[in-house]
């Protein structure tokens, strides 16, 4: 049993809802209910002994939805969950559970947005599928359907608050977030990922348009980077970057597919990774002033790393701390961390 130690935040919630289960592939699939059995074994249940409490999802108002996304594609995908089951795309199923499962999960991110929004100190997990954070304004693509971290952020500002951060540190770009908010200088959206891989976006050059400018920032990495080169990136740019922006609130699309066994990613980051990098963004934010940190689900396809990861997750939110490799980077990762100072260097001192 873990217990709460100095450092953590002083309230913790989380949802984990058994309706997740219910959105089911045709046939073998990696994005499947087993991932939730991991998560709920190594990152919820420690968090539920510990006496953090359960949040219920709930179905999202539309208004919450329409923040984020364009009526057409919710409309599109109600008339296509309708359908029973069947393919969006060549990657993204859906089964008759489908569409109660990507509503709840929406419905739960609105509802933890504007909690953490209305609370001075808290972090929540979401242990929810599907995943979002290749949804964009106006399509479904990469497993995902509705942008539930997209849809915290917005329910966020909505409540109140005014400079959100988003920290995507799923293997894959975060595409349909960054399409989302790419004109929004509220929202700073920074997204750590595997280069080249799906979706095939993510380039150091993106970096925002309009208003927005400055505040879309991504990390390309090469194959094969792990802790010293996500340490790299974290305390060369994303640190940095946070501490100018001074956020009211950080969220996170907490992939697991950077793990080095996930079968999916190319990347080397290890279980206790996950729990430096959760360390470290929540040390960061309270230093900031900034006392509000949530998860949210996305990516991570081998089981075992799935609960390992995920537990060193919840001992960092339960206040342990361990630290990512302080070594030198590859020179390709930080010539990739370089390229993304330079296309920043006119909107962040970096």
């Amino acid at each position: 049993m873990l217990l709460p130690m100095h450092g953590g935040p002083e309230r913790l919630l989380y949802v984990d809802d058994h309706r997740f289960d219910d959105h089911l592939a045709p046939g073998p699939h990696p994005e499947c209910p087993e991932r939730l059995t991991a998560i709920r074994a190594g990152l919820v249940e420690p968090l539920r002994l510990a006496g953090a409490a359960r949040m219920m999802a709930r179905e999202p108002t539309k208004a919450e939805l329409l923040r984020v996304h364009a009526e057409e594609h919710l409309d599109a995908l109600e008339r296509g969950l309708s359908r029973g089951e069947g393919n969006l795309d060549a990657d993204t199923f859906f089964s008759r559970g489908s569409r109660e499962c990507t509503w709840l999960a929406a419905g739960a991110a609105a509802e933890l947005g504007t909690q953490l929004a209305q609370t001075d100190e808290l972090a929540g997990v979401l242990a929810l599928r599907p995943p979002g954070h290749h949804a964009t304004r106006t399509r479904a693509m990469g497993f995902c359907l509705v942008n539930n971290v997209a849809v915290a952020a917005a329910a966020a500002l909505d409540a109140g608050l005014s400079r959100v951060a988003i920290v995507d540190w799923d293997v894959h770009h975060g595409n349909g977030t960054q399409a989302i908010f790419e004109a929004d200088p509220r929202v700073l959206m920074v997204s750590l990922h595997q280069w080249p891989l799906y979706p095939g976006s993510g380039r150091s050059e993106e970096i925002g348009v309009g208003e927005g400018k400055g505040f879309t920032v991504n990390l390309p990495l090469p194959a094969g980077s792990g802790g010293r080169e996500y340490r790299a990136a974290m305390s060369q740019v994303v640190l940095p970057i946070l501490a100018q922006q001074r956020p009211e609130l950080i969220l996170v699309s907490a992939g697991f597919d950077a793990h080095v066994d996930d079968p999916l990613g190319g990347m080397a980051l290890r279980d206790q990774d996950f729990g430096a990098l959760t360390s470290l963004l929540w040390d960061h934010g309270r230093a900031l002033g900034c006392k509000r940190l949530g998860l949210v689900l996305e990516g991570g396809y081998d089981l075992g790393a799935l609960e390992r990861a995920g537990n060193a997750v919840a001992e960092a939110l339960l206040g342990a701390r361990s630290e990512l490799d302080p070594s030198a980077p590859s020179v390709r990762a930080q010539q990739a961390i370089d390229t993304t100072r330079h296309a920043l260097s006119s909107h962040w001192e970096l």
